[in-house]
């Protein structure tokens, strides 16, 4: 029997793989992106002609590849990369979306946003230092955002003379810890970005090592599940009820399924209300369909006239999420201003905006190490830490480990619609210390 996944991918000759690279400042991360770029014919002619002119001004010979992403002035003129550079480009076996993340510690929540949503993070190593304190970060923060799979670049061999032993060192030791933290797969590979050697193209000078290349390994790593196995989530973003002469009962709910497959005739719960119903039927691109899965964006059309409106969740009744005001998760910073126990917030969740108050910030994880620092009092920006949250009006959530999609969320300040922190609920990699129970209620937001 074909699943849905097998269905989709027969649709088009190739997959899409979101990935992001990360790394200590100088490793070469911006290089690499180049080289990888140039190499693989994914370069217009009039932006490597601005990149070798740009070079030429700077007194060097050979084309600087890094200045392929690093496009801000800031960034070109201090030779590291500060903000989030995306790209986009193909091959003839896949489709890209290539995250470059800055390699500087007050640049974590940068990180964060790059490999949120990415498949596979490429960390840097630089083979003359090995695995140091902000490799540790990376393959730290790559684990708790759960990212599949990780590549370590063992980058510039050429300067320790292409020796096996060297790489066979960084290797064994990163991959001891980043398995320790639970990622699931992790490949090494020796490069030299500079030169080319095994970015795109097999290196001649290290015939020791017999693995893929890197554009090789992002080609052919697989990306794709069967979404049959994946919890089924529906956001509804919009009640559709034109109430005309053509479709005088019409009541459908419009959105993007999130995660997993949904079929006609199904029992499905309404979330958080609890109340129960059928589908009645989904409608895809102006046609009625038997089933549907992520991330198409439907209609779907349910047996019972329930109250539904945006920001409720649609789930299968024998799959459905549990539903609470206090949610317990690990959240990175992201706003200058610092997030304190007590701060009335809103917490975006799929379509879903309600009103919250942070009730206890338990601990703040020292990513050096991976300890807990107790009750910091306060998040600053780029602090990853524990959090407890409790929301006016009940919520759908998943925890993160099992959907990063309906486990995660957003802090929003209410005054102003600035995004304070990202969220994940549910436990970390580290251990987590048991939250005090909460302490007073405030006087406006009490739930």
């Amino acid at each position: 029997m074909t699943t849905p996944i097998q269905l989709a991918e027969s649709l088009s000759t190739t997959t899409l793989l979101r990935f992001a690279t990360a790394g200590s400042v100088d490793d070469g991360k911006s290089t690499l992106v180049g080289r990888l770029l140039h190499d693989s014919k994914s370069v217009l002619t009039d932006q490597l002609e601005a990149v070798q002119d740009a070079s030429r001004k700077r007194g060097q010979e050979a084309p600087d590849l890094a200045l392929l992403t690093d496009g801000l002035r800031a960034e070109r003129e201090q030779g590291i990369t500060i903000d989030v550079a995306y790209r986009y480009f193909a091959t003839p076996r896949r489709r890209f979306i290539l995250a470059d993340t800055p390699g500087h510690v007050q640049y974590t929540r940068n990180m964060v946003t790059g490999a949120s949503t990415a498949e596979l993070a490429v960390v840097l190593v630089d083979a003359r230092n090995g695995v140091v304190e902000q490799t540790r970060r990376h393959a730290a923060v790559a684990a708790l955002l759960r990212v599949p799979h990780v590549v370590l670049a063992v980058n510039k061999m050429d300067l320790v003379d292409y020796a096996e032993p060297v790489f066979a060192a960084i290797a064994e030791e990163f991959t001891a810890y980043a398995a320790s933290l639970g990622v699931p797969e992790i490949t090494a590979i020796p490069i030299s970005a500079l030169a080319g050697d095994n970015v795109v193209e097999p290196s001649a000078h290290m015939d020791w090592y017999g693995g893929p290349t890197v554009l090789e390994h992002l080609e052919t790593v697989p990306v794709s599940h069967d979404l049959t196995a994946c919890h089924a989530r529906f956001p509804v973003q919009y009640v559709i009820r034109p109430q005309t002469a053509e479709h005088p009962d019409y009541r459908g709910y419009a959105g993007q399924i999130a995660a997993g497959v949904f079929r006609v005739g199904e029992p499905v719960t309404v979330l958080p209300s609890g109340r129960t119903s059928t589908i009645a039927g989904i409608d895809l691109l102006g046609d009625s369909v038997d089933i549907a899965w992520a991330p198409q964006s439907v209609t779907v059309r349910l047996a019972d006239d329930v109250d539904v409106s945006r920001g409720d969740l649609i789930a299968p009744s024998d799959d459905a999420p549990a539903v609470t005001q206090d949610v317990e998760a690990t959240v990175c910073h992201v706003a200058d201003q610092p997030l304190t126990v007590g701060q009335r917030v809103l917490i975006k969740h799929t379509t879903r905006t309600v009103k919250a108050i942070v009730k206890d910030i338990p601990s703040r994880l020292t990513l050096d190490d991976l300890s807990q620092h107790p009750a910091p009092g306060q998040l600053v920006a780029n602090d990853i830490g524990r959090v407890v949250v409790r929301t006016a009006e009940p919520l759908a959530l998943d925890a993160y480990a099992d959907s990063r999609r309906t486990g995660s969320f957003l802090l929003i300040d209410p005054a102003d619609g600035t995004t304070l922190s990202a969220g994940m609920a549910g436990v970390s990699f580290a251990a987590v210390t048991q939250a005090p129970a909460p302490a007073g209620d405030d006087a406006e937001w009490d739930f």
